[in-house]
C-alpha cells in the first residue's frame, strides 16, 4: 500500500520527480526492512517449530520456557532495530544518492525501521504461538487488521494531514499495532485451551531454552540476512548513472508486485513449517512427504492460473499508475516479462526452506541462501546489468534475468538437498 501512496504525492504536493524519487526511497528501504524481517521471522518461526514440537508431544514445561525465554529475545531485536534506524538517519545523505532521493529515504526508512522496535518485534511470541495451533486463519485476520488500518492510517496522514512520506511510513509503524493486538488476544485463547486440556507426557525441560529458540532462529534470520544481501547488490547496482531514479523506481516497482504476488506461497509455506514440526515431533515422516508434495503442486499451479495472467494483463495499467515518467514505465514493463518465472524459481526454496525449519534442521536452508546471494544472484544480477544494454535491452531486464536464474538455480539445490532426507 505504500507503493500505491507514495505515487500520489507528486500530484499532492506539485514537486517534480517527488512520486518516483518516493517509490525509490521505499526500494532503497526494502533492504532494511528485509533484515527486520530476517530477525523477526527467524525467530518467530525458530520459535514456532520449537513450540509445535513440544506441544506435539505434550511438553508442557518446555512450551512455559520457551514462551518466558523469547521475550529477551524480542528485547535484544528492538534495541537492532534502533541501531539500524539511527544508521539510515545519519547516512542517508552521505552516500551520494540523488538529493530527493535521499532526503525520502532518509525521512521512510528511519521511521520504518525504528516502528520494527516499537510495533513489529512484539507480535513474534503471540503469532508463533497461533500458528503453532495451526490457526491459519487467526495470522489471516491478524494481518487484514494491519492492512485494513494501514489504508485507514495512509489516507488520513497523506490526503488530511498532508504528512508525505512520513505519514506513509507511520501509517505503516501504526497499521501493526491492530494486527498485534488480535495475535495477543487469538493467543491467550490458545493458551487456555491448550492449558485445560492437555497434560504433560514428558517432565523433560530444556536445559538452556533461549538457546534451544536460538540454534533454529539464527540460521533461520541468517538465510533472509542473505536474501537482504541480494536486494542490496541490486539497488547498489542500479543506484549509479543518470538514469538510476527510473531504474530504482522501477525495480522497486517489479520487487513490490513480486512480493505482493508470492504472498500465498509464502502463507502456504508458513503454515507448513508447524505442520511439519507437529509431525517430525510424532515422528511421522511421511505425513511431511504427502503435505510437502501437495504444497509444491499448489504453488506450481497457482503461479501457472494466477501469476502469470496476473502479470501480463494487469501489469501495464499497475504500472502506469505508479510511475510518473516514461523511462521509470518502460523499465518496468520490461522487468514484469520476466515476474511469473521469477516467481516460480522462488517457490521451490520457500516450500523446501519451510520443511528444513520444520524438521528443526535449518543448516541446509543457511548454506542454500549464501550461495544463492554469493554465488548465484550476486554476479548475475550484475553481468545482467552489465550484458542488456549491449543487446539492445532495457538495463533492468538483464538485472530481473539474473535474479530470476540466481533464485532458480537455489531452488533446484534445496530441492534436491530434501529429497535426501525422505
Amino acid at each position: 500500500m505504500d507503493t500505491f501512496y507514495a505515487a500520489e504525492l507528486e500530484n499532492l504536493e506539485g514537486q517534480a520527480g517527488l512520486g518516483d524519487a518516493s517509490i525509490a526511497a521505499i526500494g532503497l528501504a526494502l533492504p532494511f526492512e528485509f533484515l527486520m524481517m530476517a530477525l523477526w521471522v527467524g525467530t518467530s518461526n525458530g520459535l514456532t517449530s520449537r513450540l509445535a514440537s513440544a506441544m506435539g508431544a505434550q511438553e508442557s514445561g518446555k512450551v512455559t520456557q520457551l514462551k518466558k525465554s523469547s521475550h529477551r529475545i524480542i528485547f535484544g531485536l528492538a534495541g537492532i532495530a534502533l541501531m539500524v534506524a539511527s544508521c539510515i538517519w545519519v547516512l542517508a545523505p552521505q552516500v551520494g544518492l540523488d538529493p530527493l532521493v535521499a532526503q525520502q529515504f532518509r525521512i521512510y526508512g528511519t521511521v520504518l525501521i525504528a516502528g520494527s522496535a516499537i510495533t513489529s518485534f512484539w507480535a513474534i511470541l503471540p503469532d508463533s504461538i497461533v500458528k503453532a495451533n495451526h490457526d491459519t486463519k487467526g495470522t489471516m485476520w491478524a494481518g487484514v487488521f494491519s492492512g485494513i488500518s494501514n489504508v485507514i492510517l495512509n489516507t488520513v496522514f497523506v490526503f488530511v494531514f498532508g504528512w508525505g512520506l512520513l505519514g506513509i511510513a507511520l501509517s505503516t509503524v501504526l497499521g501493526r499495532v491492530a494486527g498485534l493486538s488480535f495475535a495477543i488476544f487469538r493467543a491467550r485463547g490458545h493458551e487456555r485451551r491448550r492449558l485445560s486440556l492437555s497434560g504433560n507426557r514428558s517432565p523433560e525441560l530444556y536445559a538452556r531454552p533461549t538457546r534451544a529458540i536460538l540454534s533454529l532462529a539464527i540460521p533461520g534470520a541468517l538465510t533472509y540476512v542473505f536474501i537482504a544481501v541480494e536486494s542490496l547488490a541490486v539497488n547498489a547496482t542500479l543506484a549509479s548513472g543518470a538514469d538510476s531514479v527510473s531504474l530504482l523506481a522501477s525495480w522497486t516497482i517489479f520487487d513490490r508486485s513480486l512480493r505482493f504476488l508470492s504472498i500465498p506461497m509464502i502463507a502456504a509455506s508458513v503454515a507448513m513449517l508447524p505442520l511439519a514440526a507437529r509431525y517430525f515431533g510424532a515422528g511421522n515422516m511421511q505425513a511431511i512427504q504427502k503435505e510437502y508434495r501437495t504444497l509444491f503442486r499448489a504453488g506450481f499451479f497457482y503461479v501457472l492460473l494466477f501469476v502469470l495472467p496476473v502479470s501480463y494483463f494487469v501489469g501495464t495499467p499497475l504500472i502506469h499508475f505508479l510511475s510518473d515518467t516514461e523511462a521509470t514505465r518502460n523499465a518496468a514493463k520490461a522487468a514484469f516479462h520476466i515476474l511469473p518465472w521469477t516467481a516460480l524459481a522462488l517457490m521451490p526454496f520457500f516450500s523446501a526452506r519451510a520443511v528444513f525449519d520444520g524438521l528443526q534442521k535449518p543448516r541446509p536452508s543457511l548454506l542454500t541462501a549464501a550461495m544463492r546471494a554469493i554465488l548465484f544472484v550476486v554476479p548475475l544480477v550484475v553481468l545482467g546489468r552489465t550484458l542488456a544494454p549491449q543487446w539492445g535491452l532495457e538495463p533492468i531486464f538483464g538485472v530481473t534475468a539474473g535474479f530470476t536464474l540466481g533464485a532458480g538455480l537455489a531452488s533446484i539445490l534445496l530441492s534436491l538437498r530434501l529429497r535426501k532426507e525422505w
